[in-house]
């Protein structure tokens, strides 16, 4: 059915969990290919011993290289793009497939929902650790929170057709080791005129708040973005993903208020003076 895709970087403990998932919450077969970054705490080992497919990384490449990477071996028509920090709850695929039977999209952008112990979609905690997962509790009290379908998706667990990924050529290296990628992806998305960015309120994973990005100095994504596209990340989730919204159907250019106009003059101002401070500096 899918290509799942799984970067890791040390954390074969997560990886364990985020795998168990997958084999006892999917309700079809699918194609599971991980990206090991360095893989000296034995999860090169553990991967070559289930036999497992995938890309390796001597050193720590960053989510978005390991995201290219693994995404060379995969054979699939949709890709899955997930962290080794995912639990992927009962019924996951489902939602995904159900809604991939209503789409007459050919190119687009699904997302999951995240559920984390703070600061989630959902908020519910069930551990903070793979080390005091509650899997009992997220079972039990997870089917009886109710969370509607949004706009504006940006972030994993993701599902993208792979025609759509060979378009934009996948993830831009240059936001390694991961901040600002998402985003960044979604705008070659729209780019290339994808409209539909859905977030799937019953599609959910259970989230332990970006363990592999903390294990590494983090990069300035917001400062990349600006840089690159001339507005800043805000500014394209307001305006044109319409983030975290009541999902309404497809997305439309931005609607060219005064509010844009003024939230606008506020991105290129602070574009204006990223660049003179970046001159600056290397004069």
């Amino acid at each position: 059915m899918f290509s799942i895709i799984i970067p890791t970087f040390n954390n074969l403990g997560y990886l364990k969990l985020c795998l168990k998932s997958l084999q006892k919450n999917s309700k079809y077969n699918h194609e599971i290919i991980i990206h090991v970054n360095e893989g000296t705490d034995g999860t090169l080992d553990y991967v070559k011993q289930e036999k497992l497919k995938f890309s390796y990384s001597s050193v720590n490449s960053g989510v978005c290289t390991a995201f290219n990477e693994a995404a060379k071996l995969s054979s699939e028509k949709y890709i899955v793009l997930g962290h080794d920090d995912m639990y992927f709850c009962p019924g996951w695929d489902i939602e995904f497939i159900n809604e991939l039977k209503k789409t007459s999209q050919k190119d687009f952008f699904l997302s999951g929902t995240m559920v984390q112990y703070f600061n989630g979609l959902i908020n519910l905690d069930c551990g903070d650790s793979y080390k005091n997962f509650d899997e009992k509790k997220l079972f039990s009290e997870l089917p009886k929170i109710a969370y509607d379908d949004f706009q504006g998706t940006h972030w994993q667990p993701s599902l993208i057709p792979r025609s759509t990924w060979d378009k934009v050529k996948g993830f831009s290296e240059e936001f390694n080791p991961g901040l600002g990628s998402d985003p960044d992806f979604n705008m070659k998305l729209w780019k290339i005129g994808v409209r539909l960015f859905k977030g799937l309120g019953k599609c959910r994973v259970y989230h332990f708040s970006s363990i592999s990005l903390r294990k590494k100095s983090w990069n300035n994504g917001a400062k990349t973005f600006l840089m690159k596209w001339k507005i800043s990340i805000k500014f394209f989730k307001k305006h044109y993903l319409r983030s975290a919204t009541k999902f309404d159907g497809l997305l439309t250019d931005p609607k060219k208020d005064l509010i844009y106009y003024l939230d606008l003059a506020k991105t290129k101002i602070k574009f204006i003076y990223t660049l003179l401070a970046i001159r600056i500096s290397n004069e």
